[in-house]
């Protein structure tokens, strides 16, 4: 079949694509810019790549008209703004307004479980979002998860910052709260067994695995698997917006989607009993199991998409594809070069292996002193750290830096700064050859905005001086021995 896929690069999205292209269909894939696709997902004989960003309207002409199925997976509770309800609603009025002229006959849809009377903000968003879909001449098909348990996933991810830093939980009062999670082996099981099936055709099913738990239980069920003793308090006095910073400060999240988060925390999330595993045969995992499963692609290295690494809207970030030429003039500079005697392609990994618990290879205390002002200043800190241990693509979350570019063939890593600053900030590493000679180029650039940016690298230009030299110097002589 021929299937248009969006949200290809988000964490769900990542991961259907290759099951998809495994059964044998045919892809057409969107994303916002395609510096951001694996290599090898975009020169795939059976993968059709469209650039496009559907909160601009007039895109009805982009896509090709012998479709059969789509899948919506578009997610906007992560971007800066606080109105991501008309985003979402904008993209998805774009998106029906475009697939409404190929001939799709069924859009298949992943939203949010929405059984309670008292929605949160993000859970009536997924369902104005269904409802919009529900417009179009297809039929849709529309599955309602709960928290997706899996390695990089947001919930997993937050679920495992807070177990493994504190040995005393002081927790809101939400963690009582009960919730029906799902191993991310099982929704892709599901969005793919309902393809063309006339029985999910206008219909919407809720998806969730074997165990209705509260968070608390979660949170201590991980602790045993992990053989950490744990305890929990919970607090009823603490306020949605304590609950939020609680949350901002603990895990790696950042505060936008910290109070996101802790709206629909409050709120009871139960799948509703229906046919579909008995149809597609699919008996879900425990969350035990859901959680082991994700240790397991942990311990192999093999964590493929993170909640991180989908890129916030472009009407509110800067243009991703902006940020690859880094600006010649207005800006200061620290450039160190070095040539060395050692392979490249070993000082090549030592560089993609930069960042996340190998650390920055020199003042790594500064550089984490760094990361705590920019989280007590709003931002996202170091504690995204990084998908793989070894290996970097486009697009992926690095510490508080943002991979613009990644190209081993060029010998070329660039690195867009996502903290809070009065300004832009870039970190480039490249290796060059002259005359049989190799260097190692590393270049931090800073572009001020106004007077605040300047008095900012005035003020850090100094500690600049030493940690660019030797995080160059230590680089290589990591990669030598």
């Amino acid at each position: 079949m021929k299937i248009l896929l969006t949200g290809v690069t988000g964490y769900v999205g990542k991961r259907l694509l290759p099951i998809l292209i495994d059964q044998g269909h045919q892809l057409v894939c969107c994303a916002r810019n395609l510096d951001r696709i694996e290599e090898r997902w975009f020169e795939h004989p059976h993968i059709e790549w469209v650039e496009i960003d559907f909160l601009k309207p007039d895109s009805s002409s982009v896509f090709p008209k012998n479709l059969e199925i789509a899948y919506y997976l578009i997610h906007s509770m992560s971007t800066a703004s606080g109105d991501f309800e008309e985003l979402e609603l904008t993209a998805t009025q774009n998106f029906r307004k475009s697939i409404s002229h190929t001939n799709v006959r069924q859009v298949i849809y992943l939203g949010g479980i929405s059984n309670d009377e008292n929605l949160s903000k993000h859970l009536r968003s997924r369902l104005n979002v269904e409802k919009e879909l529900q417009k179009g001449p297809y039929a849709l098909t529309a599955l309602h998860a709960g928290i997706i348990i899996g390695s990089g996933s947001a919930s997993f991810e937050i679920i495992r910052d807070i177990v493994e830093k504190l040995p005393i939980m002081i927790t809101p009062q939400w963690v009582l709260t009960l919730s029906h999670p799902i191993g991310i082996r099982d929704v892709l099981k599901f969005l793919t067994g309902v393809i063309d099936q006339d029985s999910c055709l206008n219909q919407s099913f809720d998806i969730g695995g074997r165990d209705i738990l509260t968070y608390k239980e979660m949170l201590l069920q991980y602790a045993a698997i992990r053989k950490l003793k744990r305890r929990i308090v919970t607090l009823p006095i603490m306020t949605p917006r304590l609950s939020s910073y609680w949350l901002f400060f603990i895990t790696s999240t950042s505060y936008r989607l910290a109070v996101h988060l802790v709206n629909s925390l409050k709120v009871e999330v139960i799948a509703k009993e229906n046919p579909l595993p008995k149809l597609l045969q699919i008996r879900p995992m425990s969350y035990v199991e859901a959680v082991e499963a994700a240790f397991t692609k942990i311990r192999q290295n093999q964590v493929y998409s993170s909640w991180k690494d989908a890129l916030s809207s472009s009407a509110f970030d800067p243009h991703y594809a902006d940020q690859i030429d880094v600006p010649e003039y207005g800006c200061y500079r620290n450039r160190q070069q070095i040539a060395f005697q050692t392979n490249p392609h070993k000082v090549l990994q030592t560089i993609w292996a930069i960042g996340g618990d190998n650390g920055w290879y020199y003042a790594n205390s500064l550089w984490k002193l760094r990361g705590y002002i920019d989280k007590l200043s709003g931002g996202i800190g170091l504690r995204r750290g990084r998908t793989s241990p070894d290996e970097i693509k486009n697009g992926d979350a690095l510490d508080f830096w943002r991979v613009l570019l990644a190209d081993k063939t060029k010998m070329r890593l660039l690195l867009y700064a996502e903290m809070k600053l009065p300004g832009e900030a870039w970190l480039e590493f490249k290796i060059v050859s002259k005359n049989n000679q190799y260097s190692l180029i590393q270049t931090a650039t800073f572009r001020p905005r106004g007077v605040a940016g300047r008095f900012y690298w005035g003020l850090s230009g100094p500690f600049h001086l030493f940690i660019f030299k030797g995080m160059a110097r230590n680089l290589l002589k990591r990669a030598s021995s």
